[in-house]
């Protein structure tokens, strides 16, 4: 769950291509949510997966969301970047091994910016219990 009342900068966005990947992806896969990995097989990517195949866990932070889809973070991932926005972009390559962007090409890629000190941006909740949002 995240915490809309603040009208700060959002915690994280996409660009206009990633936007545009993702609608393509969504005609397939209606139902789907993003995920930032935390590395090891996959690096950092975000991960996008069918909403019914991935449980999110009681730790995952909503970040909020990017074309409609939410977009989680480990809560460990968490306290690395909180002082960041985190930035969805497209490049050329292939997604990571159980992501929808695989094997097509393109695949989304993360980059960020550190929120300046005057900044006011939304502090997320922790994902309720029951591993969906």
């Amino acid at each position: 769950m995240t915490d809309n009342s603040n009208p700060g900068e959002p915690r994280v966005v996409a660009t206009d291509a990633a936007l545009a990947f993702l609608a393509e992806i969504k005609q397939d896969h209606p139902d789907i949510l993003f995920h930032q990995s935390g590395g090891c097989c996959d690096g950092s990517s975000p991960m996008c997966y069918p909403a019914s195949d991935y449980r999110v866990g009681e730790t995952d932070v909503k970040l909020g969301e990017i074309g409609g889809v939410p977009f989680y973070i480990s809560g460990s991932q968490y306290a690395v970047w909180a002082h960041t926005q985190l930035i969805i972009d497209v490049v050329p390559g292939r997604g990571g091994m159980f992501s929808l962007d695989n094997g097509r090409e393109r695949r989304f890629l993360t980059r960020s910016r550190l929120f300046s000190g005057g900044e006011a941006c939304p502090l997320p909740e922790m994902a309720r219990s029951s591993g969906r949002p």
